[in-house]
């Protein structure tokens, strides 16, 4: 069963990389001008995203960023199979800001072979409760908060923030998350 999720999420993040690689006469996303990876580290709950083959059935996902001796920061995905009381699946990564002068462009590393674009565009940037992250090529998105659920008015905002970037914000799905 590993296996198979591990292929999977090969197979997207490659699809992810050629789409990226297609997309250079796409506009890139601003990204946040100041990012401190140490404030960003810890829990954060996805609240919304573009559905992906790697992330379609699960609900209740989290992504959980610890700093590793080395600088760089360990990040455990994961989630519930279909429903909250569903089988828990996740996997693990590393990431990094390979530019400092761009600190919202950081790139994770999935399995050790390769790397994909994790581009932080809306940011909390006083609290660090919520963040918008996708891809330059439009075709992933996350709206994430340090809280399993957002008011309206904030989920509004981040939506605003996707919008302007050029993404269609009626693709996004909304994540069924646990009360916590």
């Amino acid at each position: 069963m590993k296996k198979n999720i591990r292929m999977l999420i090969s197979a997207n993040l490659l699809m992810c990389a050629f789409l990226g690689a297609s997309a250079e006469s796409v506009r890139p996303l601003n990204l946040v001008p100041t990012l401190d990876p140490v404030r960003y580290l810890g829990r954060w709950y996805e609240i919304a995203r573009y559905q992906h083959g790697f992330e379609k059935n699960l609900v209740g996902v989290t992504a959980e960023y610890t700093l590793r001796t080395d600088g760089r920061i360990d990040v455990v995905n994961g989630g519930f199979k279909n429903t909250l009381t569903g089988k828990y699946s996740s996997v693990k990564a590393v990431a990094w800001i390979p530019d400092t002068a761009k600190p919202g462009a950081l790139k994770v590393r999935f399995f050790g072979l390769f790397a994909a674009d994790y581009l932080v565009f809306g940011l909390d940037g006083e609290n660090y409760e919520w963040a918008v992250v996708g891809d330059n090529s439009r075709s992933y998105l996350w709206l994430l908060s340090r809280t399993s659920e957002i008011s309206d008015e904030l989920y509004a905002k981040m939506t605003a923030i996707a919008a302007g970037e050029g993404y269609d914000v009626s693709l996004l799905f909304k994540v069924p998350q646990k009360a916590r």
